[in-house]
C-alpha cells in the first residue's frame, strides 16, 4: 500500500515539474515576441486574471500553442499570493 502511494506521489510531482517546464518554454516562445520576461514575471495575478490577460493577448494576435499550460504556469509561478521580486541591481545600485 505504501509503495503505491509513494509511486503516485512521485508521478504527480514529476508531472507537475514537466508542466512547469512546458509552461516556461511556452512563455518564452509565445510571450517574448512582444514582451520581455521581466514585465511578465513581475506581474502578480490570480488564475482568473491570468486567464483574462491570456485571452486578451490571443485576441491581439499572440500565438499560444497550449493556452492552458501557459495559464497554469503563470498562475503557479506568478500568482497574486507571491511577493513581487526586487529588481536585481549591480554593485553600483543600477537595476538590470
Amino acid at each position: 500500500m505504501n509503495r503505491i502511494l509513494i509511486t503516485v506521489l512521485l508521478m504527480t510531482s514529476l508531472c507537475g515539474a514537466a508542466d512547469l517546464e512546458a509552461g516556461k518554454k511556452t512563455e518564452k516562445t509565445a510571450c517574448v515576441a512582444c514582451h520581455s520576461l521581466r514585465i511578465i514575471e513581475s506581474q502578480r495575478l490570480s488564475a482568473a486574471a491570468w486567464t483574462k490577460e491570456m485571452d486578451k493577448m490571443i485576441g491581439w494576435g499572440a500565438v499560444v500553442p497550449d493556452r492552458q499550460i501557459l495559464i497554469d504556469y503563470l498562475a503557479a509561478e506568478f500568482s497574486n499570493a507571491k511577493p513581487i521580486p526586487v529588481p536585481e541591481t549591480s554593485k553600483s545600485g543600477v537595476s538590470h
